[in-house]
């Protein structure tokens, strides 16, 4: 099909290779190294970054590229961008770590601190999920063609208010927001996944609420929202605005709520995560 931006296309087609970059590590295991703040860093980590970086720079070398694995890159100069590309070469790096399938490729293209779109990609079953807002959310199962994916509104007969919690991080704040929202919404149903995947249930209506009142970086959230936000949703910061990428000091995220842009509870989400 004809993705409605001109470079979403061949962004998919880059995150599918860099997958294909990480597959044979995962399939032998893995050297874990550690990072200056001591996460997991893997050789799979880097080949994917060489394999998007040289990617993007050959599709529009105007557009610069920040990745998790090339990040030290001065507040001072980011300020000075409109455009750039915001990626993570391996999301859930714990998950690859372990055995677990649930890892992605992210990347996003930014512009003026906001997701233009986003393509987050599935390695070990060539699965992809690309969208934008006011352009539209599509899955695609590998060899398939691209289907069109929406929030949905409330759940559907029989089935329960599902919140996305991650597996490995959760907060105090976390955890009374989902005691509260039990009280207001009946029993919840928690879905627990890793990586960037939280988004994207939502996205294609298999989930109805991602509180994240735990820590992020910018590159874990930026491809999935633009997915999110074409399927007819929205990531708020806990103020109730839009949740964006600014070229602050610290690429750390701000805690946040995704949820279906036109959710009845909307405001009371937003009640429980202040407190």
């Amino acid at each position: 099909m004809s993705f409605p931006h001109p470079l979403m296309a061949p962004v998919v087609e880059l995150a599918l290779q860099a997958g294909e970059a990480i597959l044979p590590f995962w399939r032998a295991g893995v050297e874990v190294t550690a990072k200056a703040d001591d996460s997991p860093v893997t050789a799979a980590d880097l080949a994917a970054h060489h394999v998007i970086v040289a990617g993007l720079t050959a599709l529009d070398p105007s557009i610069p590229v920040l990745s998790e694995e090339d990040a030290n890159i001065a507040q001072s100069v980011r300020a000075g961008w409109q455009r750039w590309w915001l990626v993570d070469p391996l999301d859930g790096t714990k998950e690859f770590i372990s055995g677990s399938e649930e890892f992605t490729v992210n990347i996003a293209l930014i512009e003026n601190g906001r997701v233009v779109f986003g393509v987050v990609s599935m390695p070990t079953n060539g699965r992809y999920y690309v969208g934008g807002a006011g352009l539209g959310a599509w899955r695609c199962d590998q060899g398939g063609t691209p289907v069109a994916i929406q929030v949905r509104d409330v759940p559907g007969p029989g089935e329960a208010f599902t919140v996305v919690a991650s597996r490995r991080h959760s907060s105090p704040e976390q955890e009374r927001l989902l005691a509260g929202l039990s009280a207001s919404l009946g029993e919840l149903q928690l879905a627990n996944i890793g990586s960037s995947l939280k988004f994207c249930l939502l996205a294609e209506g298999a989930a109805d609420c991602y509180p994240r009142l735990a820590p992020t970086s910018q590159w874990d959230t930026a491809a999935a929202q633009g997915v999110l936000e074409g399927a007819g949703g929205e990531v708020l910061d806990l103020r109730g605005e839009a949740f964006c990428y600014p070229a602050r000091e610290s690429l750390l995220n701000e805690f946040f709520l995704a949820l279906p842009a036109k959710a009845a509870w909307r405001q009371r989400l937003l009640e429980l995560a202040r407190g």
